[in-house]
């Protein structure tokens, strides 16, 4: 058997104070379009314990190779449409500082 890989990538944003409780909101009806791609293992929207107005969307794949897969797909050029689309253009206006991380050890 293969040495298992795994890939994580996070994508952090510090959102307007007052902004946060609707952000989180956004998160939990997301479109759930990337949880049917290859190699996906999970979603989690994490809330930094200090700093509440920071979250960070981690995502976990089995490989680099099915990650770039989805980013490089239609799928994925959907979810970031309907990204564009908030009615909010405060939070539509937001980049994220995205870290990409390969699990070297368990």
């Amino acid at each position: 058997m293969g040495r298992l890989t795994m890939y994580i990538v996070h994508s952090t944003v510090n959102v307007p104070e007052g902004k946060v409780d609707e952000v989180i909101a956004i998160y939990q009806k997301r479109s759930r379009l990337v949880d049917e791609y290859e190699g996906f293992i999970s979603f989690q929207l994490l809330q930094n314990e200090l700093t509440t107005s920071e979250l960070t969307v981690q995502i976990s794949w089995d490989t680099k190779e099915n990650y770039i897969a989805y980013i490089t797909s239609d799928a994925y050029k959907k979810v970031h449409e309907l990204e564009k689309n908030y009615p909010d253009q405060e939070l539509a206006s937001i980049k994220p500082k995205v870290q990409r991380f390969m699990v070297v050890a368990r």
